[in-house]
């Protein structure tokens, strides 16, 4: 029987449904990031969809990116909410420079690249 979060990610076992990631992690804060039009032609003409991007976490180390177009805004965001609470992943915090207080930023600089964008990640 699974306790928490952490066990899921130890095992790699594929999370399901958004209600076991708001069961473990409680309150999650979630925000909108961008929502921006997307066309597709057609031999009728032009699809107008909307495509959004949330992220969620619970301000503790876990953060999940969601993206989904829908043809109406709303619908786009609450599906957006749900693939971000399925891909949610720990973040591992650590010091950088003093270790004063608890961990409050990522321990070293990190890059990570998908396609033609890359982000470089340095400690606070």
């Amino acid at each position: 029987k699974i306790r928490s979060l952490e066990q899921i990610y130890l095992f790699s076992i594929p999370i399901k449904e958004h209600q076991i990631v708001e069961h473990f992690l409680g309150e999650l804060s979630d925000e909108v990031m961008k929502i921006m039009p997307v066309q597709k032609q057609t031999s009728a003409g032009q699809r107008m969809r909307f495509k959004a991007f949330v992220v969620v976490g619970d301000k503790n180390g876990h953060i999940g990116l969601g993206v989904k177009a829908c043809k109406e805004v709303a619908h786009s965001i609450q599906g957006s909410m749900i693939l971000a609470k399925l891909n949610i992943v720990p973040v591992r915090r650590g010091y950088w420079g003093g270790k004063l207080g608890a961990p409050h930023t990522i321990p070293t600089k990190l890059t990570g690249k998908c396609g033609s964008v890359s982000i470089r990640l340095i400690p606070a």
